[in-house]
């Protein structure tokens, strides 16, 4: 039989039976066990599980594999930090995950806000509204498709989204996980739970990342990640431009007509330069 792992508690695993949505718990064979098996993995199992089908991708911290859609969550308190939601969506672009931008606490956010995000976005990625507290959730449960997971900055409802999805308390939210955060355990739970067409990963998820670490992104390669540069690399002079330079950069001058987001690009510049300094 064919299933999905859905949770994992030590050596226990819940394995949800692809065909009829059965939920076993079962151990692994020894030779699975010792190859690693994580929260998300297609699995073949009859008493045990015997084997790991290849993985769509597989993320350490949280431990997820095979992650279809990230909802990056952002609203209008705290302030948005911008530059981490531009290396969450490069980190999905290099791991084959689809990002969705959801501005939550809508009830709170002016309108001039909304059209900020959208402008700087629309031409990226897609933006979605939301409010946990009033309820706003309908665009935001007819994109939860395969297994999806929510990340973003703290204090911005990432939990409270979830719990609002499902009305009842599934993920926690505010002080227990600060005390999980600082505690001498480091491993990360995850559980999917089932939602319509697709899951959603209960998990800490992300809040800090430093691109050439975790990927190995290196400063050349950035900017492929940028499908609103794309037009405007192909106008560049030189293959190995940076996009720094007003030298023949197609990018820049992209930039200057309003095709790219300049705040975006300003990230851009950013993100590029904690690259070179973390390869030093």
């Amino acid at each position: 039989m064919t299933g999905r792992v859905v949770k994992k508690n030590a050596n226990l695993f819940s394995v949800e039976d692809l065909a009829t949505n059965k939920v076993y718990q079962l151990s692994a064979s020894g030779k699975t066990q010792k190859l690693g098996i994580f929260v998300g993995d297609i699995v073949e199992f009859g008493e045990t599980i015997s084997k790991v089908f290849e993985r769509k991708n597989l993320l350490i911290r949280p431990p997820l594999a095979n992650l279809d859609k990230m909802f990056i969550v952002i609203a209008p308190s705290p302030k948005p930090d911008l530059i981490l939601v531009d290396k969450l969506i490069v980190y999905c672009y290099v791991k084959g995950i689809s990002p969705i931008i959801v501005i939550n606490k809508i009830d709170n956010a002016d309108d001039l806000f909304v059209e900020n995000i959208k402008n700087i976005y629309n031409k990226v990625v897609k933006v979605l509204i939301a409010s946990a507290k009033e309820n706003i959730l309908s665009s935001l449960k007819q994109n939860i498709e395969g297994i999806c997971a929510f990340a973003g900055q703290s204090a911005v409802g990432k939990s409270s989204l979830i719990n609002a999805i499902f009305n009842e308390d599934i993920a926690k939210v505010g002080e227990l996980s600060k005390k999980i955060e600082r505690g001498k355990q480091t491993t990360r739970m995850v559980e999917l739970y089932k939602f319509g067409k697709g899951y959603i990963a209960d998990t800490a998820g992300f809040s800090m990342l430093s691109l050439n670490i975790v990927l190995d992104i290196n400063q050349r390669e950035l900017s492929s990640y940028y499908p609103d540069f794309l037009s405007g690399r192909a106008k560049c002079k030189y293959r190995s431009c940076l996009h720094e330079n007003d030298n023949d950069c197609g990018v820049i001058e992209n930039v200057k007509k309003g095709k790219i987001s300049n705040e975006r690009y300003q990230n851009y510049l950013k993100i590029l330069n904690e690259i070179k300094n973390n390869k030093k």
